[in-house]
């Protein structure tokens, strides 16, 4: 077992049974493509290797690369930064992605996996912490920016924890296996995501005060005007953002947009 390091937030998973049930969870056969983040020694790689027919892996570690490549010299090893690669430049769509991904870029990873063209599925292995919130449920104090953003362009779903003992080095916390299928009608389309974005994080700015409140505060428009935009929208000004459901931000975000509130 090479030795984890802890700036690259190195934490090896060996147990062949967990490797198993989170390749059984991509669901890769043998027409498929997939694009592994962040190997390590090459665990859950191994396992692909028996599901699905081409593997692509892409590892920042160059002393994990050449033991990679004389283990598994049927898989595809890249020596680069998987949030800097431009993966389509090394996987062409579809494929499929996995990984069991550092908790500190855990975000850009999931933002960067959702970035049209889509993989047709995700399944990272993350913090259980973030799991809980990329699936929760509104009006839940979990739920937040992070759930609406993923949960708006795709279905995601928590499958399994692991507990912190079943890596090397041992985390602090538990993970948890995350499946993320990406929708083929998304609530908001790419041209707008940035916006709706900026929506969804400045209402969650003022997650338990009135919509009505944190709408002026984020558009700097009369309470007259926004009063009719939320009845056009169906929405009460007493309600708080953290009981919106996704569908209810996208169509809330699509009437600002509507009316003319341009922020990028």
């Amino acid at each position: 077992m090479p030795r984890a390091k802890r700036r690259l937030g190195q934490h090896f998973l060996t147990d062949p049974g967990i490797l198993a049930r989170i390749a059984d969870a991509l669901e890769a056969g043998p027409d498929d493509t997939v694009l592994e983040i962040g190997p390590g020694p090459g665990g859950l790689t191994e396992a692909l290797t028996r599901r699905a027919g081409r593997i692509i892996v892409v590892e920042k570690d160059r002393d994990l690369i050449q033991p990679l490549r004389a283990r598994l010299p049927d898989v595809k090893v890249i020596e680069g930064d998987a949030l800097t690669l431009d993966w389509h430049s090394v996987a062409t769509p579809p494929f499929l992605v996995t990984g069991n991904i550092p908790y500190n870029i855990t975000s850009p990873l999931l933002e960067k996996a959702l970035t049209p063209p889509e993989p047709d599925r995700i399944v990272f292995l993350v913090q259980k912490e973030v799991a809980d919130r990329i699936t929760a449920r509104p009006g839940t104090s979990e739920y937040g920016a992070l759930s609406v953003g993923v949960q708006a362009v795709a279905r995601a779903e928590r499958l399994f924890t692991v507990a912190a003992g079943a890596f090397q080095p041992r985390p602090k916390v538990d993970s948890a296996v995350l499946r993320i299928v990406p929708l083929d009608e998304p609530l908001v389309s790419r041209p707008l995501r940035g916006s709706f974005r900026a929506v969804v994080v400045g209402l969650f700015g003022f997650r338990r005060k009135q919509l009505l409140r944190g709408l002026r505060e984020l558009t700097g428009w009369e309470s007259s005007q926004l009063s009719a935009l939320l009845r056009e929208v169906e929405l009460p000004q007493t309600v708080r953002p953290e009981t919106l459901s996704p569908e209810q931000f996208a169509r809330l975000h699509q009437t600002l947009v509507d009316w003319g509130w341009a922020r990028r």
